[in-house]
């Protein structure tokens, strides 16, 4: 058996799951620096942002510095130039800081928009990368509550959290410093609060993360179970499942509040508890006020402004302690978005870049596990295809048929062995190379909610003529049902082509690959979805598309099968017997047996659309 040089053993599928909900360990004063990096390239606009907070942050002590001049100088003094322009003074004052605010209001959030909409386009160019295991592990729903709900969490840590911290930063410390210069007694007095604050901020911000992150997860599972009942409804309908479905929905939806109500009991409790201690201290100041205010010692507009300047500290301290709850719920948030995005993507160790391919493919003693499988889904898989020849693989389900199509273009990557095409490893090839050379048309397909032609001219067939796809449609049979279409080739299909037919969509599937016109051909369950009629004209079609081209069928339908060059019939994973339709027949095998049971079937059907369990997946 040959180890495959560019592999390592693969993970588990376990590893694959936890990992993308792993929890990176790092501090949050990492975690924020990472998320700034984000900002960077808006750099400009971002000090844009932080100049006008530092503006409205100079105002706030400006206010309470104004008023010990305006009650001393006009109501003990009666000096009259101040008495002219204070009432001046007051209106510039705020109209700075109108203007101000308003600025660094818009610049932010322009900031945090475009940081979000680079996290998101980061996410989803992660999740294009990802290898196939990986969705084989986890769920779709939680995949899209990351990209949709977890990254509008971080605009919050990115945005907001950073204004409070840097505007009402600088406001506290302005009026502490005006306080300070006032009266440096009564101050020190009201910092004693500050030890006690910073230990319950620290307690309630554990909670705060904690509860975050469970939010998120649920969240997570909110979104699997309606997308789930969105896209199953005809199977809910059908199947009385409605009552199933809405109690798993309450339930998800249940575990949310319940976290959700954790997080605002501990965001609850920080405010009221900040603001009883900040009282404590405000009532031994105004005591010992009154006592300097005896010995003459603080005058009327010192004491005024001092305990203005305090009360207007209480707000932006308010604010900052209160900044902690999004602050956590942003950095959980923010660890579900890093963790997505430092996923390993899809390895491509390969180097070597091939222009068309001639076909020549070689299965050499390949063995291959699904990631977390307890057995092999191939064992000892050894087959030469020569370029040209179609090769039909039948089998009972779970033999390893798809399998098989699944490691010619290295969604997975064999176990043990190798598979050579015209003389290269396919590890040594570049993804984008090798699979440039392959066409897959599958028993699932999918369709992207955009027009006909775009469906058939898909990714870098997108510059093709329309005659091409014309063209293209023509072959697949799939041109008459198209024109009678409202916009023909310009109508959209609908979500995964849902305003179509089983056979319209399979047949759009034929004409993309017929238009790609790459040397290899994966035919999975091809006609599966095709009645009797469209399937003679879809095979006429298939026999001119193999000619040429190395191809891999596989179907539930024996009329491609009998017409393969070769039929490889497959057991648990191991090749049973090879051979011709005839040869098989007359060898009376396996093969044989399968062909037997499945006619038995359908014979008295009148070839109805009745699947048969005996030659597919």
């Amino acid at each position: 058996m040959l180890l495959s040089p560019a592999l390592e053993p693969q993970p588990s599928g376990s590893s694959y799951f936890f990992a993308i909900v792993r929890t990176v360990q790092i501090t949050s004063t990492q975690l924020y620096l990472r998320l700034l990096r984000f900002v960077k390239p808006y750099r400009g606009v971002f000090a844009l942002a932080l100049l006008g907070m530092m503006l409205v942050a100079a105002t706030e002590p400006a206010l309470p510095a104004m008023l010990k001049p305006l009650l001393d100088g006009t109501f003990v003094d009666k000096n009259e130039r101040i008495m002219a322009w204070m009432p001046i003074a007051i209106v510039v004052l705020f109209i700075v800081r109108g203007i101000a605010e308003y600025l660094s209001s818009y610049s932010i959030n322009w900031v945090g928009n475009r940081v979000v909409m680079d996290l998101r386009n980061a996410m989803f160019d992660k999740l294009l990368r990802l290898p196939a295991p990986f969705y084989d592990n986890y769920p779709a729903g939680n995949l899209i509550s990351k990209v949709t709900f977890d990254v509008t969490q971080v605009t919050t840590a990115a945005t907001t959290v950073l204004t409070v911290l840097f505007r009402d930063g600088l406001a506290a410390l302005g009026l502490l410093g005006w306080m300070l210069w006032l009266n440096w007694k009564l101050t020190l007095l009201s910092l004693a609060m500050t030890p006690a604050i910073i230990i319950v901020v620290r307690l309630i911000s554990i909670r705060l993360r904690n509860s975050s992150r469970d939010v998120q997860r649920s969240m997570g599972d909110v979104t699997q179970v309606l997308q789930e009942a969105i896209e199953g409804h005809k199977v809910v309908k059908l199947f009385g499942g409605r009552q199933y479905e809405a109690e798993r929905f309450n339930s998800e939806a249940n575990h949310v509040r319940r976290y959700l109500m954790k997080q605002a009991t501990a965001a609850a409790l920080s405010v009221p508890i900040v603001q009883l201690i900040a009282a404590v201290a405000l009532a031994f100041i105004v005591s010992l006020a009154t006592m300097q205010s005896s010995a003459n010692e603080i005058t009327v507009g010192g004491f005024v402004s001092f305990v203005t300047a305090m009360l207007m500290l209480n707000a932006p301290l308010k604010r900052v302690t209160s900044v902690n709850e999004p602050l956590q719920r942003g950095l959980a948030a923010a660890e579900s978005v890093f963790a997505l995005i430092d996923e390993p993507g899809e390895p491509d160790s390969g180097t070597v870049k091939i222009a068309r391919a001639s076909g020549a493919l070689r299965f050499d003693h390949v063995s291959f596990a699904y990631p977390g499988a307890e057995r092999l889904a191939l064992e000892n898989f050894d087959l030469s295809i020569a370029p040209g020849e179609t090769i039909a693989l039948v089998g009972p389900s779970g033999s390893g048929k798809t399998t098989v199509a699944n490691l010619v273009p290295r969604f997975y990557h064999v176990t043990r062995g190798r598979m050579i095409l015209d003389g290269h490893d396919l590890e040594n090839l570049k993804l984008e190379s090798l699979r440039s050379n392959i066409a897959l048309v599958s028993q699932d397909v999918v369709l992207f909610n955009d027009t006909v032609a775009a469906n058939i001219a898909y990714g870098t067939m997108k510059r093709v003529s329309e005659a091409d796809i014309v063209a293209a449609a023509r072959a697949a049979h799939a041109l008459d049902f198209i024109e009678q279409m409202p916009q023909g080739m310009q109508t959209l299909v609908g979500e995964n082509g849902v305003r179509m037919s089983g056979g319209q969509r399979q047949r759009l599937a034929i004409a993309r690959a017929l238009l790609k016109n790459a040397p290899i051909l994966i035919l999975d369950e091809a006609t599966s979805a095709l009645d009797s009629e469209s399937e003679r004209h879809i095979q006429a079609a298939l026999e001119t598309l193999i000619q040429g081209r190395t191809t891999i069928v596989i179907a539930h339908r024996l009329s491609t099968v009998e017409r393969a060059d070769r039929i490889v019939v497959l057991q648990q994973g191991r090749i049973v017997e090879v051979g011709s339709h005839p040869q098989l027949i007359a060898s009376n095998g396996l093969y044989a047996r399968l062909y037997r049971t499945q006619f038995q079937i359908i014979e008295p059907a009148v070839e109805a659309e009745a699947a048969s369990p005996a030659i597919g997946a």
